[in-house]
């Protein structure tokens, strides 16, 4: 269901060479991890100003825009929030950040039955979910590293530590103690 939109949206965004990456949900299951996810999240390589763009590529897709107030609600939020007719929801994230402009260049790329897709490096995406700090996201980590033992973590600790002292919070701290108390499990496996 999500493999076949993903394909047609990685196409689309290709054919106007629109640089992106999937993270959320989807690249959690592309990492090893089953779980329920409703949605695909893209981030983009572009900014706001590049919105006309964006909605040509989802009225191409078929894709319909899920808010009223389109300009505004991108403006205010970044994100434009789109579904399918089945109801799929797909959100494009504008992005503006070093960190996510850097994320898309480190992007994997896997086929998709011979359709490039690209997908948030697992590092990258291990950042996103730290920050993003919900007991989901951290669980997803935590998941994710006990499936994918080898990983650059001095890279993860680099970027959490620069979101700390941009946002005062301590996402590094709690990446060393949810990788610590993978490294407890292993050990008493």
């Amino acid at each position: 269901m999500f493999k076949d939109l993903i394909k047609r949206i990685a196409a689309e965004l290709a054919r106007r060479d629109v640089p992106y990456m999937i993270i959320g949900g989807q690249a959690v299951l592309f990492y090893g991890e089953p779980r329920l996810t409703k949605d695909i999240d893209i981030t983009l390589g572009l900014g706001v100003e590049k919105l006309p763009l964006i909605k040509d590529a989802v009225r191409a897709l078929g894709l319909r825009v899920d808010v009223e107030d389109v300009e505004s609600f991108v403006q205010e939020t970044m994100v434009l929030p789109t579904s399918d007719e089945k109801g799929l929801r797909v959100d494009f994230l504008f992005s503006i950040s070093p960190f996510e402009r850097a994320a898309i260049e480190r992007a994997r790329e896997v086929k998709f039955d011979e359709v490039p897709v690209r997908f948030a490096s697992l590092e990258d995406l291990i950042i996103h979910k730290m920050v993003a700090g919900r007991p989901r996201d951290i669980e997803d980590v935590r998941s994710i590293l006990a499936k994918n033992p080898d990983y650059d973590r001095p890279y993860i600790r680099n970027w959490l530590s620069e979101f700390d002292v941009a946002t005062g919070d301590d996402c590094r701290r709690q990446f060393d103690d949810v990788t610590s108390e993978i490294a407890k499990e292993a050990g008493n496996s």
